[in-house]
C-alpha cells in the first residue's frame, strides 16, 4: 500500500510525494519556554518522532526540526516575576523540555533552533517583505499587510473579514487593517531588543518559524506539523509571509495533531453533580496543565508514550489516571512476554536485531502466515495517514498470537527446535514493528522491592505455602494468598515448571 497523508491545506488524503525524491524535510512547532513542560507539550514531538521513524523505515532520509521560542512576552514577564534574566528562564525550561523528550524516547529530532539565534535571518526576510510591498513600518513596528495576499486564509478556510489576530493590543492603532500581524515589535523600556533597520526591537512570533524553516529545510518543506490550535493564526501567518517572500509553495503537507484534553474539575454539569467535568484543552492559560515530571513520579515514560499513540494523531487525546493505569496493564503483558521469550530462547528481546527498513516477509506454515498477515495490517495502518491506534491494535493481536503458539507448542517444557525457530522469527517481527512506534527500546526499570533479597525470600515462602494448600486441596486458602499478594502488587504466574512472581499486575 502507498503512504497517504491528510493534508490540512487541501482537506484531502493524498499520496505522499516529497519535494526531493528520497528526502523529507519536516518541521514541528516547539514550545515557548517560560514554564516547565506539561503533558500537552509532549503530544506533537511523540507523534512526529513516530512519523519520522516510519518514514525512515520506508527508506526516506528525514531531517526533523523542532524550534524553541526563547524570546516572548511570557518569558519576559516570568523573568520579572522571578527576578531573573530572560535567558536563565528560557535555558532552564528548554533543558526541562529536552529531558522529558529524551525520557519519552523522542530521539529523532535533528535540530532545535532557537529564535534568538536567527535574528539576522528574520530581519532579512522582513526587509524582503517590505521591499515587495507585503509589509509596512509603523512607528518602529513592522506589520504584514494581509490585504496584499490574495489567498490569505486558505489554510484555515476563513474569509479575511472574519480574522483578527488577537495580539498586540497596544499596536492595534498602528495597523492599517485589524487582521494585519506583527513581524517586528519595537522595544519597550527595560525589555531585551536587537538592532534593526526600523529601530531596536524583537521579532514577532510567526516570522521566527519562517526564518528557521527556510534556513534549515529550504524554501519549500515537505511536512509542517503542530497542534490543531496553531492552524490560525500561527500557521496561516507563517504560510502567508513565507509564500509572499519566496513566491513558492511553503509546505507540501500540513499535518495537524489533535490536542491533549482533560476533564474540567470546575465546570461540572449543573444538573448532575456526580458527572465528570467537561473535556477542555490542557494549557497553562487555563491552569489545568499537568507537569510532565509529576506524571513520571507515578507512571513510566513508556506508559505516557503509549497514551499519546493510542488514538489517531488527528484526534484529541483524553488524559486520565484511569487510562494510564489501563495502558500500564497492557504494557505489563508485553513485559511478561519478554521474560517468557528469554526463558524459551535464552535471549533478551531488547537485544534482538530486527529489520530497520521495509521488506517482504517470507512466511511458511500457518503460524508465520498469521504473523505475516498481522504485520501487513500494522503497516497498512501506518500507510493510512500514520494510524498508530490501528497499528497498536495489530501489535496487541500479534502478541496474543505468539503467546498462543508458545502455549500450543509447549515451548517452555520440551521445545522442538524448528518450533522455537518459528517462534523467534515471529518475535523479531514484534521487535521490528515496536521499533517504529518507539516502544520497548530498553527494559523497564526494576522496582527496588523486586531486588530486595529479604522481600524475595518472604514472597517465595508465601508461594510455597500456597502450593502446599493446593496439594491439600485447600483451594480457598490458596486463592486468598494469591488475592492478598495481588493487592500488594505481586502477580503470581503458574507455569509447567513452577510458580513465578513479578511486581505489578
Amino acid at each position: 500500500m502507498t503512504l497517504r497523508v491528510s493534508n490540512t491545506l487541501t482537506r484531502q488524503k493524498e499520496v505522499f510525494q516529497p519535494v526531493v525524491p528520497g528526502k523529507v524535510g519536516m518541521y514541528v512547532c516547539g514550545p515557548t519556554v517560560y514554564k516547565p513542560s506539561h503533558v500537552g507539550h509532549m503530544v506533537g514531538p511523540v507523534i512526529f518522532d513516530t512519523i519520522k521513524r516510519y518514514l525512515t523505515y520506508l527508506g526516506y532520509q528525514v531531517t526533523f526540526v523542532v524550534n524553541i521560542t526563547d524570546i516572548d512576552d511570557k518569558i519576559i514577564n516570568e523573568a520579572r516575576k522571578q527576578n531573573r534574566t530572560w535567558q536563565e528562564i528560557a535555558r532552564e525550561v528548554e533543558a526541562d523540555y529536552k529531558e522529558n523528550l529524551k525520557k519519552l524516547g523522542v530521539t529523532s529530532i535533528d535540530y532545535f533552533p532557537r529564535a534568538t539565534e536567527h535574528i539576522p535571518d528574520i530581519i532579512r526576510i522582513i526587509q524582503g517583505l517590505i521591499d515587495k510591498g507585503f509589509a509596512y513600518v509603523a512607528e518602529g513596528d513592522v506589520y504584514f499587510d494581509v490585504t496584499k495576499d490574495p489567498d490569505y486564509g486558505k489554510l484555515c478556510n476563513r474569509r479575511i473579514e472574519e480574522m483578527e489576530q488577537g495580539e498586540d493590543v497596544e499596536g492595534a492603532a498602528r495597523k492599517r487593517f485589524k487582521g494585519d500581524f506583527a513581524l517586528w515589535k519595537r522595544a519597550k523600556p527595560g525589555e531585551p531588543s536587537w538592532d534593526s533597520p526600523w529601530g531596536p526591537g524583537r521579532p514577532g512570533w510567526h516570522i521566527e518559524c519562517s526564518a528557521m524553516t527556510m534556513k534549515l529545510l529550504g524554501e519549500t518543506l515537505d511536512i509542517h506539523g503542530g497542534g490543531l490550535d496553531l492552524q490560525f493564526p500561527h500557521h496561516e501567518n507563517e504560510l502567508a509571509q513565507s509564500e509572499s517572500y519566496t513566491g513558492k509553495p511553503f509546505v507540501r503537507y500540513w499535518l495537524h495533531n489533535g490536542l491533549m484534553k482533560i476533564r474540567s474539575q470546575s465546570r461540572k454539569i449543573k444538573d448532575d453533580p456526580n458527572a465528570a467535568g467537561e473535556l477542555e484543552k490542557m494549557s497553562k492559560s487555563l491552569g489545568n496543565e499537568i507537569v510532565v515530571s509529576k506524571v513520571f513520579e507515578k507512571h513510566s515514560p513508556e506508559t505516557l508514550r503509549l497514551l499519546l499513540l493510542s488514538t489517531h494523531y488527528r484526534s484529541p487525546i483524553e488524559y486520565s489516571e484511569d487510562r494510564l493505569v489501563e495502558l500500564r496493564r497492557g504494557l505489563d503483558g508485553f513485559y511478561r512476554f519478554f521474560e517468557r521469550f528469554q526463558r524459551i530462547t535464552g535471549e533478551s528481546f531488547y537485544q534482538l536485531e530486527a529489520p530497520k527498513r521495509r521488506a517482504e516477509f517470507a512466511a511458511q506454515g500457518p503460524f508465520l502466515t498469521e504473523v505475516a498477515g498481522l504485520r501487513e495490517r500494522f503497516l497498512e495502518c501506518m500507510d493510512d495517514d500514520f494510524n498508530t491506534a490501528g497499528a497498536l491494535g495489530a501489535l496487541y493481536e500479534l502478541l496474543t498470537a505468539i503467546n498462543r503458539f508458545a502455549d500450543q507448542e509447549k515451548l517452555e517444557i520440551a521445545a522442538e527446535p524448528s518450533r522455537v525457530a518459528e517462534f523467534r522469527r515471529a518475535v523479531i517481527v514484534l521487535r521490528e514493528l515496536s521499533q517504529i512506534l518507539g516502544l520497548f527500546q530498553e527494559p523497564p526499570p526494576r522496582k527496588e522491592a523486586a531486588d530486595d533479597k529479604l522481600a524475595g525470600s518472604l514472597i517465595q515462602l508465601l508461594i510455597d505455602l500456597r502450593n502446599e494448600c493446593r496439594k491439600a486441596k485447600n483451594f480457598a486458602m490458596a486463592d486468598m494468598i494469591r488475592q492478598r499478594m495481588a493487592e500488594l502488587g505481586i502477580t503470581l504466574e503458574d507455569r509447567p515448571g513452577g510458580t513465578t512472581w513479578r511486581m505489578g499486575s
